[in-house]
């Protein structure tokens, strides 16, 4: 890889990779899409190329040139999970704590909390591969995620949102079961349309 394409660390420290933190819900959806992609998806995307690949001139084959593109879509949505699935450290929201651990939020947490105006809102922290805005599960890395870590009840943290800094007072901190949605088979996929 040319120089122009690294990333040099802003000072002495060689740099390091940002620690994949997830749930166990987490884990589960990124195995599942990678085994759906891997036993599903590329065999029904890899007999079409077959098949478009059979009808002569590839040049001016839109069917092939399509799949083509698809499989490798693919083949990097799996090289990606495969990264983020072996780089996985799984921070289990239930696990008991101490009372010290419990009383901060930290990955995991459900934290409720109200901003200047009195609007509450409940937030559960999470990895970055489980984000689910409907669902109110933000990112441990995210500017509200890194406001709040490490904040106990009746704490006051400021947000760096980009309307400007905003101050929020943290109501409450408590670990539970964190819901991630499952993965679901996309409706326009290969394998789907096979299926029907």
């Amino acid at each position: 890889m040319r120089k122009g394409f690294t990333r040099a660390p802003q000072d002495d420290r060689p740099a390091v990779p940002l620690k994949n933190y997830i749930t166990p819900g987490g884990l589960q959806r990124l195995k599942e899409e990678h085994r759906f992609l891997l036993n599903k998806d590329r065999p029904a995307v890899k007999e079409v190329v077959a098949w478009a690949a059979g009808n002569g001139d590839r040049s001016e084959n839109a069917d092939y040139q399509y799949s083509k593109r698809r499989l490798r879509q693919i083949d990097g949505r799996i090289r990606f999970l495969s990264k983020r699935i072996e780089a996985a450290e799984v921070v289990d929201p239930e696990a008991p704590r101490s009372r010290l651990q419990e009383a901060k939020a930290y990955f995991g947490a459900t934290v409720l909390f109200a901003n200047a105006a009195g609007v509450e809102r409940k937030v559960s922290i999470v990895g970055a591969d489980e984000v689910d805005l409907d669902r109110n599960h933000i990112s441990w890395v995210s500017p509200l995620g890194r406001a709040l870590i490490g904040s106990a009840e009746g704490d006051a943290v400021v947000l760096d949102a980009p309307g400007g800094k905003e101050r929020l007072t943290v109501l409450e901190v408590r670990y539970e079961r964190i819901v991630v949605e499952p993965f679901r088979e996309p409706t326009g996929s290969v394998a789907a349309e096979r299926q029907s």
